[in-house]
């Protein structure tokens, strides 16, 4: 077990935010077992558990972790799938006071192995798909979920365990694939924070929430923590399929989705949608990427229900949100900054640019991580100080606000294209090439040129009769000179993360082998 490596000097400062009551997830969950009784409170392929049956095991993990010496300044890991055994573990953690690092199994075994080591977790949960990976990490004690309830045994259901504003509630690593991965750290009140927000877009103890990407995901956790803590029915998928997605929300009569634009873009091609009665939604949301306008328009037309599109980090700070029933006239944006957000854009060295200019996003609201566990500089590089002194978090990401105040996202400031001197957004050209007919995908790169530099790549998942060359000439005609694409290949599929993001990095390393840039 460990402590966190989060001081008093390392933390950013979140708004203070007067008045206001903050919602402890433990107290919930016992209140909700309570309240909810025979009600499901979480659904997935072997069985259903209702809230009283789920508050007594939570309250026995907790028990058992108490007897164990775990509670508040101690790390527990898993690296396991989505199952309800999963959330019960999870919210057992967090009701002992501990906090939960779930390891993303998406991870090659190196960066787990220094995941595990970072986090200091001798206590791992896991799997049996995952548990000859678990054995290589190092925790002194493993545990398979499928075994859990012989775990907690006869272990007292204990009160929630009382935590600080201050305590860690979870810590997410971060995608990276070289170098040591950064723990982004989530204490009681940036949790507390998002709790706040989600019955606006209502998700309330009748709702019923489609849990279809890994509960190590942030994206997932900040829709599925909300279903508990409103008193909701979350149903976990294992893995996203389509049909088993459409199945499931048919059955379980689903009001809410956390997607990610990839599994929109799939369920719109799937041939087999419109035979599903999906009556039941309310509001779909998309968050991970921006969701391209051409999907949303799909959605809207085919699926009930409103989607609310939200842009923001793991690490918190900056928050917009787009309610697409209210602006469809804003689809290729991602929304306003929510209420209390602060956003604003910066140059190259650091200074705030006037409102509609182009640079890099940066923000700050009341949920704002304390920092990055053990690592001090890269939360200093994290964080942008503004004029008035107060902390900002990077986001890596260029935008700009347009005269309504919606941000329009291009590129991360990583995989912006510099040729011949001139700026080229990625964002721009992928926008143009989903919109010819025979385009399914599309991912945009810089590849090596003698005469610019880099030049743009477009690397295209086809449908229908198109050649390359035709659709590299449609969509050239209608780009300015300066951004004109260089070439257009196919694929059958582009790499993703486990959360849908387009794994860019991946695409670029064949074309740059051997050179310098």
């Amino acid at each position: 077990m460990t402590t966190s490596g989060v001081t008093g000097v390392d933390r950013l400062k979140p708004k203070i935010i007067e008045g206001e009551e903050l919602v402890r997830f433990g107290p919930r969950m016992k209140e909700n077992a309570e309240k909810f009784g025979d009600k499901p409170c979480v659904i997935d392929e072997v069985e259903t558990l209702t809230w009283a049956e789920f508050g007594d095991l939570v309250a026995r993990v907790a028990g058992r972790l108490q007897s164990m010496g775990i509670g508040p300044g101690h790390m527990v890991a898993s690296l396991a799938e989505n199952s309800a055994m999963n959330v019960v573990m999870y919210a057992g953690v967090l009701y002992a006071g501990a906090c939960m690092v779930p390891l993303p199994f998406s991870a090659t075994e190196e960066a787990l192995i220094k995941e595990r080591a970072d986090c200091g977790a001798s206590l791992l949960f896991t799997t049996a798909q995952y548990h000859d990976m678990a054995e290589r990490l190092g925790a002194d004690t493993l545990v398979d979920l499928a075994d859990l309830r012989d775990w907690i045994g006869d272990a007292p259901a204990i009160d929630p365990v009382a935590v600080t504003d201050e305590d860690l509630f979870d810590m997410i690593y971060s995608s990276g694939t070289t170098g040591t991965p950064k723990g982004i750290v989530h204490d009681h009140l940036f949790r507390s924070r998002q709790f706040s927000r989600t019955s606006s877009y209502g998700l309330e103890e009748d709702g019923v929430l489609m849990m279809s990407t890994p509960l190590y995901s942030n994206t997932t956790l900040v829709a599925a923590i909300a279903c508990m803590v409103r008193g909701a029915t979350l149903v976990s998928m294992k893995k996203f399929n389509t049909i088993g997605f459409l199945e499931l929300s048919e059955k379980h009569r689903a009001t809410h989705a956390m997607l990610v634009p990839v599994q929109y873009m799939r369920l719109m091609d799937e041939p087999r949608f419109d035979e599903f009665d999906l009556s039941a939604y309310q509001c779909k949301m998309s968050t991970s990427a921006p969701l391209p306008g051409v999907v949303i328009e799909q959605c809207m037309k085919r699926w009930p229900g409103n989607i609310m599109e939200f842009y923001g980090m793991t690490e918190g700070g900056p928050a917009t949100v787009l309610d697409c029933a209210a602006h469809p006239d804003k689809w290729d944006t991602v929304g306003q900054p929510q209420p209390g957000a602060d956003m604003r854009v910066i140059d190259e060295d650091g200074n705030e640019l006037p409102y509609g200019s182009y640079g890099e996003v940066v923000g700050r609201s009341g949920s704002m991580m304390p920092g990055y566990h053990n690592n001090p500089e890269k939360t200093r590089e994290a964080t942008w100080v503004s004029p008035e002194g107060e902390h900002f978090v990077r986001t890596g990401d260029m935008g700009r606000f347009d005269e309504d105040g919606f941000l329009h996202l291009l590129d991360r400031k990583k995989d912006m294209i510099i040729s011949g001197g001139f700026n080229i957004y990625a964002a721009d050209l992928e926008a143009v090439l989903r919109k010819h007919p025979n385009v399914a995908d599309v991912a945009v790169i810089a590849i090596p040129s003698r005469d610019w530099g880099e030049t743009p790549l477009g690397l295209v998942v086809p449908k229908g009769a198109a050649s390359a060359e035709e659709i590299r000439d449609w969509a050239n005609a209608q780009l300015g000179k300066t951004q004109r694409l260089s070439a257009v290949e196919f694929r059958e599929d582009l790499p993703r993360s486990e959360i849908g993001k387009i794994l860019k990095r991946e695409l670029r390393e064949p074309y740059w082998e051997g050179q310098t840039a």
